[in-house]
């Protein structure tokens, strides 16, 4: 499995950004794929995650109703839109993938694209 991971950027506060994540793998339909962050001393959480299939979905607490994961199964690409942007969501952002379903610990997933780095000021 392999994931590219783009579309960071500087943006200001109330501004929007969307994250891209392109996934190769013989079998995306088995997969879950998330976005984790690791902001200025900060641990990595995570920020959204979703089945390939699109019918389960999880968000971290602190981007709820703000930021919008979702699958295009056409390009074999995971999106995070992110609107309502605040300072405290800057943070190198990465996406990951799993077999079968997701969870919250980073260590569950095998498979992780590099970095995008998104920057909001204030």
């Amino acid at each position: 499995v392999q994931l590219q991971a783009s579309g960071g950027g500087l943006v200001q506060a109330g501004g929007s950004l969307r994250l891209s994540c392109e996934v190769s793998a013989r079998a995306v339909s088995s997969l879950s794929v998330a976005w984790f962050r690791r902001g200025p001393g900060k641990e990595r959480e995570l920020v959204a995650a979703i089945t390939w299939s699109g019918r389960s979905k999880g968000y971290a607490d602190s981007v709820k109703g703000r930021f919008t994961i979702a699958i295009d199964n056409a390009e074999n690409t995971m999106y995070l839109q992110m609107n309502r942007l605040e300072p405290e969501d800057t943070a190198v952002y990465y996406c990951a993938a799993r077999e079968g379903t997701f969870y919250r610990s980073q260590t569950l997933y095998p498979w992780w694209g590099q970095g995008t780095l998104v920057t909001v000021s204030s």
